[in-house]
């Protein structure tokens, strides 16, 4: 596919957000003046971020900070994915949930409804205030048989130097220690992500463009969602290293500032 063809078959655009849109605090350079391009033929730009650690809020403060967010953008997390998944599956349910307290209000403010005793559910976020008095309640209630769902599958979450460990290694620490897995993963690369994007912008996913730097997290959601797909090599993901995987976006380029 080429850019024209991906441009003109474009309504939303989805826009991971490290390595794709800025490098930890830094843009890409001219991906300002790209964005705003997009903005004028009447795209619309969501961020989309499997990082739950943070609220929209947040992201949006970071992106306008940086010149990056415009009228009529959005960011989309994949705590309000779950928000969302639990809105629709297991209304009123009581939830208990590894969070940032930032985020733990974002979900009530969505309409979850936490507890710290005898939940239902124990959803398992990106929590970076975490201590182990909170893995110890959230282990707890996996043994004794609540429905587990994480935010988003993702090991590591890149920093400069060392990467940090992610809800991946979180879903691996819990599988260890209770016997368990999430009953439900909901950020990319799964379906309950897509859906959500559905439902939320009413774009059908025919007319919907996920860009990443990541095989393995965004193009394979745009792939499974089917969106179409374009990876940038301004992060994670090289040319070399894109061939261990079995995905296949619908156009490469060095950086999402070569669309134009």
């Amino acid at each position: 596919m080429t850019k024209e063809e991906l441009l003109n078959a474009t309504d939303l655009f989805l826009l991971d957000l490290d390595g794709t849109v800025y490098l930890s605090d830094t843009p890409i350079v001219g991906v300002g003046e790209t964005l705003h391009k997009l903005r004028t033929m009447g795209k619309q730009l969501v961020y989309l971020t499997n990082n739950s650690s943070r609220t929209r809020a947040e992201y949006e403060e970071k992106l306008t900070r940086l010149g990056l967010f415009g009228t009529g953008d959005d960011v989309y997390t994949s705590a309000l994915a779950a928000a969302s998944f639990l809105e629709k599956r297991y209304a009123g349910a009581a939830v208990y949930a590894l969070a940032t307290d930032a985020v733990r209000a974002e979900l009530i403010r969505c309409g979850v409804r936490l507890t710290e005793e005898k939940p239902e559910i124990c959803l398992l976020a990106y929590d970076t205030q975490i201590t182990f008095a909170k893995m110890k309640r959230f282990n707890e209630f996996l043994a004794a048989g609540a429905v587990y769902v994480a935010t988003h599958p993702d090991d590591v979450c890149p920093t400069d130097g060392v990467s940090m460990p992610d809800v991946g290694s979180f879903i691996a620490l819990f599988e260890r220690s209770s016997g368990r897995r999430p009953d439900v993963i909901c950020g990319k690369p799964y379906s309950v992500m897509g859906e959500c994007i559905g439902q939320k912008y009413r774009v059908p996913a025919a007319r919907t463009c996920m860009v990443g730097d990541r095989m393995h997290t965004d193009i394979r959601f745009g792939n499974r969602s089917g969106m179409k797909t374009l990876l940038v090599l301004s992060g994670e993901t090289t040319r070399q290293s894109m061939r261990s995987f079995p995905d296949t976006p619908d156009l490469v380029l060095p950086d999402l500032t070569k669309i134009f």
